[in-house]
């Protein structure tokens, strides 16, 4: 049985006032959203952060490779209907895409070269870099990441 998309229900009131300092920035890996569509180990904290970005207490970031990722992953495992269902539900998510640039990926590269994580966990990284970010993941393999990044673990 396949597990069905979902996009989280964030409550539309925010119960505390919208502050101008700047909010926490925070930036998805893929496993994240495994984590939340799949309702395994730590989706509820991916769910938080969400809620959390659609109250505009934070903002939330994706590079497009993570994205790519999630959206190849789930049409090899369960077909092109699923994945294009789950597109149209990220849509929806209150995160911003980050498309990639010759400087991204040369530094995306280099991070890969050097360290244990996968090509598109590298984007992650470099993305939390550029934006003083942390990154949200459950991914074990991410445990090498700690020394570069801030890591939200789900």
């Amino acid at each position: 049985m396949q597990a069905q998309p979902h996009s989280p229900k964030p409550s539309s009131q925010s119960g505390a006032p919208k502050s101008r300092a700047k909010k926490p920035k925070f930036v998805l890996d893929s496993h994240a959203i495994v984590a939340l569509v799949d309702k395994e180990k730590g989706h509820e904290r991916v769910a938080e952060r969400l809620v959390a970005a659609q109250n505009d207490e934070i903002a939330l970031y994706m590079s497009l490779i993570n994205w790519g990722e999630i959206l190849y992953t789930f049409e090899r495992e369960r077909g092109t209907q699923f994945a294009n269902e789950l597109e149209k539900d990220l849509d929806e998510y209150p995160m911003r895409l980050i498309g990639v640039n010759r400087k991204r990926i040369r530094t995306a590269a280099r991070v890969k070269s050097i360290y244990r994580l996968s090509y598109a966990d590298a984007f992650a990284v470099v993305l939390a870099q550029e934006l003083k970010a942390t990154v949200i993941t459950g991914d074990p393999e991410c445990r090498t990441d700690e020394h570069l990044v801030a890591v939200f673990w789900v």
